[in-house]
C-alpha cells in the first residue's frame, strides 16, 4: 500500500507528538480503550483477554491513571495488648501514618536517652575503679575490681540489649502501607506472585519465648492486593495463578479487607492473624482464550457481574490513521527508549511494511506491537552504533537479520544442513517426493520452512494400513482421509481398502504448526501411487478439502520467504492467499508465485506429465 498523504505529515518522528497520558498511548484497541474509561469512572473490574504484546499491561495502566482521585490511605500495624497475636491495624490519612511512626520514635529515643548517659556514667566510673582500688588497697583487690567491673560491663550490654528486644517504654507501630509521596492511584503488578507476595505474609521468629522474639505486629509484611487499595491490581495470565489464591483473591474483592496471616504452617507467623487491612481495588486480569478455562467460575462472575470482559485486537485495518497510528508508535518507543535515534519518514514505512507481513492478512496491520517495539530498538541500536542521526530503512532490513526470533534461527541452521546432506532437492524431478511449506514459531510471529515429505504406496492386502513418520503424523492422517476420497472420484480405487500408505516428513524441525501441508502430502500420494514424478523446483502451501478445493492457510509470505532462501523457483498457494502476499519488488522477483483454485490446478502444475498423458486427461475430465 502506497504512503498517504496524512502519513507523511512528519519527516522524522521527532516531528511526532506523543502525549505523556497512558490512555493516549494505547495503539489500535479503541473498543478496549471506551471500556477502560468508562470502568475507571465507576471502578469497574475488567477481564483482558488477548494475545501476548497486544498491550494488555498498558490498558491496565492506563485505568490506573484513569481512576478518579480519591485520598489515599497510610496503614499502621499496632501492638494489641491483649493478644499479641492479633495486631491491631490503624487506617489513616495519607502522610498521617509516617507522621506518627516519626514522632513515637522520637520520643522512645527520648525515654532511652537519659538512661543511656546515666549508664554510660556508670561504665566509665566501672573502668576507673580497678586504679583507684590498686593505689589504695594493692593488686589483689584491683584484679577483683577489675574481674567486677567486666561483669558490671557485660551486664550493662545484655540489659541494653533485652530492653530493645522487649521494648520497653513506648512501642513504635509499624508502618505498612506509605502512601504520603503519592499523588495518584497505585498500579500494582502481581504477574506471578506466590500467596506471600499476594496477599500478605507473617515473618517467621526463631525466639518465640522469654521475651526476645520480634512482636508480631513488627512482622506483619503486607500483600499486593493491600498495597493496591484505592488503585489497580493487575495480574497477567491469572489462570496460571493457584486456585486457591484466586479464591482468596476472589474473598478480598468482595469484603473489601483482608487480614494478613503466615502463609506457611511450618513458621510461627502462621499463629499470627492481624485485625482485617483494607483492600479496595479495581482488578485488572489479562490473559489468553486458554486462561478462562482455568478461571476460576466464582471469580469470573465477580468480574462479569461488577465489571467487563474485553478481548483485544490483534491487528487492525491498514488506514492512513492506523499507519500514523503506528508511526505514533515508534516515536513513543524512542522517547521511552531515550537512548536511539529518531526514525525517518521512510524507515516508518518499512516498519508500517512489517507490521503488514506479520498481520499475515491483507489489508491489516499486526497489533502485537511488543515484537515491533524489538524491532524498532534493534534498528535503532545499530544506527546508534554508527553514530548516525536518523535510523534509515537500511537499519531496519539489517536489524530484522540481528534481531531473528529462535525460531527463524533453528530454521535457518535446518535449511543449511538440509542443503548440506541433500535433504532439500531443488532441480530434478522425484516420484512420491514432495517440498511443502509449514510455518514454525509462536502465536506473536511466525517463520516459514520447507518441509520435504515423501511418500510410498504398496499393496496392503488384507493389513491396509496407513503410516505417518515425522512430527506431522496427525496432520498427515487428516490429508490422506481427502485424498482416499479424491483418489475414489478420479480412479475408482480405495486406497484405505487396497493399499498401505506411507508418509514420511524428513527431518521436521521442533515446533512446525498447522495443516497446510495438506496438499503436498496429497501429491506425494498420487505421485507415489500412479508413478509419475514431481518438479523439485517447486514448493507448495495450502489446506485441501474432501472435495479437492484447496482452502486458504496462514504465513504465506513466510513461507514464500523460506521457498526462496531454499532455492525454490516455483511457489504454489491458494488463490484465496494472493492478496496476503507481502513481499518486497526484489524479493517478489526471485521467485513465481502460482495461485490454485483447485487439485487439479495443483497436479497440472507440479507433475510431469510426459508419458502419463491418459492419467492427466483422465483426471482432467472430472
Amino acid at each position: 500500500m502506497a504512503p498517504t498523504k496524512k502519513a507523511r505529515a512528519f519527516t522524522t518522528t521527532k516531528d511526532i507528538d506523543t502525549s505523556p497520558k497512558i490512555i493516549n498511548q494505547i495503539i489500535g484497541q479503541e473498543g478496549a480503550v471506551t471500556i477502560i474509561k468508562k470502568a475507571a469512572k465507576q471502578r469497574r473490574n475488567v477481564l483482558l483477554i488477548g494475545e501476548p504484546g497486544t498491550g494488555k499491561s498498558l490498558t491496565g495502566q492506563a485505568l490506573a491513571e484513569l481512576i478518579p482521585k480519591e485520598e489515599l490511605d497510610d496503614v499502621l500495624s499496632v501492638d494489641n495488648p491483649t493478644d499479641d497475636q492479633n495486631p491491631s491495624i490503624q487506617v489513616l490519612p495519607k502522610g498521617k501514618g509516617l507522621e506518627i511512626v516519626n514522632r513515637l520514635k522520637l520520643e522512645s529515643l527520648k525515654q532511652f536517652k537519659g538512661q543511656t548517659i546515666f549508664f554510660y556514667i556508670l561504665i566509665i566510673a566501672s573502668l576507673f575503679t580497678p586504679w583507684w582500688v590498686r593505689r589504695e588497697y594493692g593488686d589483689i583487690m584491683a584484679a577483683a575490681s577489675l574481674i567486677s567491673s567486666m561483669i558490671f560491663v557485660g551486664m550493662f550490654l545484655v540489659f541494653m540489649g533485652l530492653n530493645k528486644k522487649m521494648k520497653k517504654g513506648t512501642k513504635v507501630p509499624k508502618l505498612l502501607i506509605d502512601n504520603s509521596k503519592k499523588e495518584k492511584a497505585p498500579f500494582i503488578d502481581a504477574t506471578g506472585s506466590q500467596a506471600g507476595a499476594l496477599l500478605g505474609d507473617v515473618l517467621h521468629d526463631p525466639l518465640q519465648s522469654g521475651g526476645l522474639g520480634t512482636p508480631a505486629y513488627e512482622r506483619l509484611i503486607p500483600g499486593m492486593i493491600h498495597k493496591a487499595n484505592k488503585g489497580v491490581l493487575f495480574i497477567d495470565e491469572i489462570g496460571n495463578m493457584q486456585s486457591l489464591s484466586q479464591q482468596e483473591i476472589l474473598t478480598s474483592m468482595q469484603e473489601k479487607k483482608y487480614p494478613i496471616t503466615g502463609q506457611s504452617e511450618r513458621s510461627s507467623g502462621a499463629m499470627v492473624r492481624s485485625d482485617d487491612v483494607p483492600t479496595d481495588y479495581v482488578l485488572v486480569a489479562a490473559g489468553t482464550l486458554d486462561t478462562v478455562k482455568k478461571l476460576n467460575p466464582a471469580l469470573r462472575s465477580r468480574i462479569r457481574g461488577y465489571g467487563y470482559e474485553v478481548h483485544m485486537n490483534d491487528m487492525m485495518d491498514d488506514t492512513a490513521d492506523n499507519q500514523m497510528g503506528i508511526a505514533r508508535f515508534v516515536a513513543q518507543e524512542v522517547r521511552k527508549d531515550g537512548k536511539i535515534p529518531h526514525f525517518t519518514f521512510e524507515a516508518v514505512q518499512a516498519i508500517i511494511q512489517e507490521a503488514r507481513i506479520r498481520a499475515g492478512v491483507s489489508k491489516k496491520l499486526t497489533l502485537r506491537l511488543r515484537e515491533l517495539g524489538g524491532l524498532v530498538r534493534a534498528a535503532g541500536d545499530l544506527a546508534f552504533e554508527e553514530n548516525k542521526k536518523f535510523v534509515e530503512p537500511e537499519h531496519i532490513k539489517r536489524a530484522k537479520k540481528l534481531a531473528r526470533t529462535l525460531e527463524q534461527q533453528i530454521v535457518d541452521k535446518h535449511i543449511a544442513d538440509k542443503k548440506k546432506h541433500n535433504i532439500i532437492t531443488v532441480t530434478g524431478s522425484r516420484i512420491g517426493r514432495v517440498n511443502g511449506l509449514a510455518v514454525v514459531g509462536s502465536d506473536s510471529y511466525f517463520s516459514g520452512v520447507l518441509l520435504p515429505i515423501e511418500s510410498e504406496v504398496t499393496y496392503g492386502g488384507k493389513r491396509s494400513d496407513f503410516v505417518a513418520t515425522g512430527k506431522l503424523g496427525e496432520i498427515a492422517k487428516e490429508a490422506v482421509k481427502n485424498v482416499s476420497a479424491i483418489i475414489l472420484k478420479y480412479f475408482g480405487e480405495d486406497i484405505k481398502e487396497k493399499y498401505d500408505v506411507f508418509i514420511q516428513f524428513l527431518q521436521t524441525p521442533e515446533g512446525v504448526e498447522g495443516d497446510s501441508a495438506s496438499i503436498a502430502v496429497a501429491i506425494a500420494i498420487m505421485s507415489a501411487l500412479k508413478g509419475i514424478p514431481i518438479r523439485q523446483d517447486t514448493a507448495m502451501t495450502g489446506s485441501l478439502s474432501v472435495r479437492g478445493e484447496v482452502l486458504a492457510v496462514g504465513g504465506v509470505t513466510q513461507k514464500i520467504e523460506a521457498a526462496i532462501q531454499a532455492g525454490i523457483k516455483r511457489v504454489i498457494i491458494p488463490q484465496a492467499n494472493v492478496k496476503d502476499v507481502l513481499l518486497p519488488i526484489k524479493e517478489r522477483k526471485k521467485i513465481t508465485i502460482i495461485p490454485v483454485n483447485s487439485l487439479e490446478e495443483v497436479l497440472n502444475e507440479v507433475l510431469v506429465w510426459k508419458g502419463h498423458e491418459a492419467i492427466r486427461r483422465k483426471i482432467m475430465k472430472k
